[in-house]
């Protein structure tokens, strides 16, 4: 394979998925911290005025919830420390990429693609392996 074709089929396919990945775990991240912060405001906010709010216990109740909901959810599936993950592996992959674009050091020995193919595998490899602890951990725990 010559180093156009796993710079395409390879890099740039991972640097896509972890891109996407990334911003995928951003936005639950957010979303479900929004929920939080939004819910944990209003409870007060009903709360002064309960008497004036039909169902305010109920209405206190379902926020509670949510907030439990969301906070549980973000525990569980580890958001924002998955979107800084896939963030950090993302930039590193295209960091690499232009490092040997550019025929910059370490990539301007005598095999340089050699070493921007084992740098950029043992990348992905330490990715999947992180990944399948966490997996273990999930079931674990």
């Amino acid at each position: 394979m010559d180093p156009d074709q796993y710079i395409k089929e390879r890099v740039d396919d991972q640097i896509e998925f972890y891109d996407s990945r990334s911003q995928s775990n951003q936005r639950s991240y957010k979303r479900l911290s929004g929920v939080q912060i939004v819910c944990g405001a209003l409870i007060p906010l009903i709360s002064g005025f309960s008497q004036d709010i039909y169902s305010s216990r109920w209405i206190i109740a379902f926020l509670g919830v949510a907030i439990t909901c969301a906070t549980g959810f973000l525990s569980i599936n580890k958001h924002q420390e998955r979107w800084i993950n896939y963030r950090t592996t993302c930039e590193t992959l295209k960091h690499l990429k232009h490092l040997f674009l550019t025929g910059a050091t370490p990539y301007n020995g005598e095999t340089p693609f050699d070493k921007f193919v084992n740098d950029i595998e043992s990348m992905i490899s330490k990715e999947n392996s992180d990944w399948g602890r966490y997996i273990i951990q999930k079931k674990e725990g």
